[in-house]
């Protein structure tokens, strides 16, 4: 059975996808805010990491829990919107780099499958 890394394309498909990912995000003015100050390198290579894992690759993934690496995000007020819009623009991402529907539905389920840690809330 493959993992969905590998149906994506592995981290060649991985790298491109967070890279568009971030330059939609940036320039969504519904989330951009929430990366003022963020040095975007290290983010874009934290994120790489993280969903090579979440996405059944390679796991070299250190850093913060969900809860914790949104923590301050929290508190400056990020909410079910911009969770929505991010998982629009992860969507739209993949879409655009031909990824099938059925491997960006499931890169999507996987998305909102952690938003009450995103959000700092107990699961429902």
């Amino acid at each position: 059975m493959t993992t969905l890394y590998e149906r994506l394309g592995g981290e060649k498909a991985v790298d491109a996808a967070v890279e568009l990912f971030y330059r939609r995000v940036l320039a969504d003015g519904r989330i951009a805010r929430f990366f003022d100050g963020v040095d975007m390198d290290q983010q874009i290579a934290k994120q790489k990491s993280f969903l090579t894992m979440a996405f059944g690759g390679p796991n070299a993934y250190s850093g913060l829990d969900m809860r914790n690496a949104h923590k301050r995000l929290v508190e400056k007020g990020l909410n079910d919107s911009h969770v929505d819009a991010v998982i629009e623009n992860l969507n739209s991402t993949l879409r655009q780099l031909g990824v099938p529907e059925k491997e960006v539905r499931e890169v999507a389920a996987l998305a909102d499958s952690v938003r009450a840690d995103v959000l700092g809330r107990s699961a429902a």
